[in-house]
């Protein structure tokens, strides 16, 4: 009879390491690997090594991170959706894209499982599954930290020192930590209590304040479409100017947000993200569509960008309702094109200028000199009168009835 097989989202850390070995001790299976480089960088040279010796049959390693810019980042770049005022959705909108190529590897070897590390207590549980579900409605989903008896990162080390595995987290830097093109998330250990400052050697892209420099630097974007193109007059592709800001950003202390968020599961907790060009593009994106977007579709999408930023952060990307947001959203960038300028400086992005050939700003219009012909100043009495209609009526009633 042919063995199981389990597809495993494989990233070398310390969860999926020790997952390997104990797939095999509790189920008659091989053990596919697969890690998705959505931009973790250095951290996936090692991979093939480290999942052969833990106990893997095969190791995929599948280059998304064009893809991840152009159909994750963009279409919520497009929107302006932040969770809760601070949070990029780096990890969020990684998850669905992960999920989808687990899927894929899954359908093409025949698997019947698909196994994560996410824990019983997180948000990427849900992300996963419910992309799982949505292209794959039968396969069956092994979640060992929902039915293992380990508890602590602790038992984990131990359980692959037991095994004579690496064990790939020190003890001077235990915390859960993930990373992509677009940010680097730290949670756990001190960071559980928000009375703690963080540590100051916490930061491993962005430069702590005391060390950015002391002049601050200028930085110009230019947009097509709400899609961001050139640095500095120069163009780039979607992932090369994600890599250029980065660096720019993260010289200048920019892009760090400490926040505790409401997770999806129920329980507040608190983490720390790095995402330096992402804070550069939201802020030039932004700048940008006040001067492109009329106040109508402008407020619109405000509101629309909460909800959106639910959708994404809940792993509700592959639905119906966030697939015609995007749409909406697509649909008002058409004269988001422009070249905005910032001045980085000590973690901050501060507006240094906006032009744009679609600009709907008129300075002619909006000066408080004279321009009669586009702007009658007398016009305002009519206009407050029958804005103010409703107020008045209002007041005649209260007054005729003593209310006044």
């Amino acid at each position: 009879m042919a063995k199981t097989k389990i597809v495993l989202a494989y990233s070398g850390g310390l969860d999926t390491t020790i997952i390997i070995p104990w797939l095999k001790e509790n189920y008659e299976c091989d053990v596919i690997a697969v890690a998705v480089d959505v931009g973790q960088g250095e951290e996936l040279a090692p991979l093939h090594e480290k999942a052969q010796k833990s106990g893997a049959s095969k190791l995929y390693i599948e280059d998304v991170r064009e893809t991840f810019v152009t159909d994750y980042i963009w279409p919520t770049l497009q929107m302006g959706a932040v969770y809760e005022q601070k949070y990029l959705l780096g990890t969020s909108f990684a998850r669905p894209l992960i999920a989808e190529r687990l899927v894929a590897v899954a359908k093409k070897e025949g698997a019947q499982y698909i196994c994560h590390g996410a824990t019983g207590k997180g948000n990427d549980q849900v992300r996963f599954e419910l992309t799982i579900k949505s292209l794959a409605p039968d396969m069956k989903i092994i979640a060992p930290w929902r039915i293992w008896d380990i508890k602590t990162r602790e038992e984990e080390m131990e359980y692959a020192r037991e095994r004579g595995l690496d064990v790939p987290v020190k003890k001077d830097r235990p915390y859960s930590m993930d990373r992509n093109l677009w940010h680097l998330s730290h949670e756990g250990c001190e960071l559980e209590n928000p009375a703690n400052e963080p540590p100051a050697d916490l930061q491993m892209i962005c430069a702590p304040l005391e060390q950015t420099p002391d002049q601050a630097e200028y930085v110009e974007v230019g947009y097509e479409k709400g899609i961001p193109v050139t640095v500095n007059g120069q163009a780039y592709g979607p992932v090369e100017i994600i890599e250029v800001l980065n660096q720019i950003g993260a010289r200048h202390g920019v892009g760090v947000a400490d926040l505790v968020e409401n997770r999806l599961v129920g329980m507040k907790s608190r983490g720390v993200y790095e995402t330096p060009a992402g804070k550069i593009l939201f802020d030039t994106h932004q700048i940008l569509e006040t001067i492109t977007l009329d106040r109508d579709t402008a407020h619109y999408k405000d509101m629309m960008a909460i909800r959106f930023s639910e959708l994404v952060y809940d792993g509700k990307w592959n639905t119906p309702l966030r697939e015609a947001m995007s749409a909406f959203a697509a649909s008002t960038q058409q004269t988001v094109t422009g070249t905005v300028r910032v001045k980085l400086y000590k973690g901050n992005v501060v507006p240094a200028g906006v032009t744009s050939p679609y600009s709907l700003y008129m300075e002619e219009i909006a000066t408080f000199g004279d321009s009669k012909e586009l702007y009658n100043h007398g016009d305002a009495e009519g206009f407050i009168n029958l804005f103010g209609l409703p107020l008045k009526v209002q007041a005649m009633m209260k007054e005729k009835n003593g209310l006044l």
